[in-house]
């Protein structure tokens, strides 16, 4: 048998289908209702978490910089250091040439240098020129002689032979340079080798 659907059973199911969307969208408009509290709330939470993320990178990223500033500058006076003292160990090597020509020329007498003498006047002369013309260099290169007669003795120019009582002189100068020093930039490279004045 065939029913025929009349138009009251489409009406009533057309009713029920209705009641039952009504129903469900009740539900769901009770569940949006509940929802945006707890939505907000665990916005909120997201929200205090990434600004905590934010200041703890903000604040790792400050770190970097200063400590990369920091090797930055450290490295700048490293490579000033070394255009500054870079020749340092030449210079002390040339130090010792230097002293030799000093030797040289304080060892002639200076009555036998004469025009009746003339090889030994030259070679006199030419000693003198050369170690003349090595103090300008040296000086060129800012290595600078010390010779601190008079002076007060400081331990980190001077290093001490020996301590004598001289008359005259004030307790604690230098009377006696044995050797001169040098300084490189203002760096004490050799000590000058001294006797001190000490009290009688």
């Amino acid at each position: 048998l065939l029913i025929r659907p009349t138009p009251r059973l489409l009406c009533t199911a057309t009713k029920q289908k209705n009641n039952g969307q009504n129903l469900e969208e009740d539900a769901g408009q009770s569940e949006q209702k509940t929802d945006p509290a707890s939505a907000e709330k665990s916005l909120l939470e997201e929200k205090v978490k990434l600004e905590e993320q934010l200041k703890e990178t903000m604040e790792k990223y400050k770190r970097a910089l200063a400590d990369t500033e920091n090797l930055r500058q450290r490295s700048q006076k490293l490579v000033e250091e070394a255009k500054l003292y870079g020749i340092q160990s030449f210079c002390k090597d040339l130090l010792e040439v230097a002293d030799i020509l000093e030797k040289a020329t304080q060892c002639v007498p200076q009555e036998e240098i004469k025009d009746d003498n003339p090889h030994l006047k030259n070679l006199y002369e030419g000693l003198v020129m050369t170690e003349v013309q090595i103090q300008k260099v040296f000086t060129k290169h800012g290595l600078l002689k010390l010779n601190p007669v008079g002076a007060k003795f400081d331990p980190y120019e001077h290093e001490a032979l020996f301590h004598t009582p001289v008359e005259g002189k004030e307790p604690g100068t230098v009377a006696l340079v044995n050797k001169v020093g040098y300084k490189l930039h203002g760096r004490t490279l050799r000590p000058a080798l001294v006797g001190v004045v000490k009290e009688a």
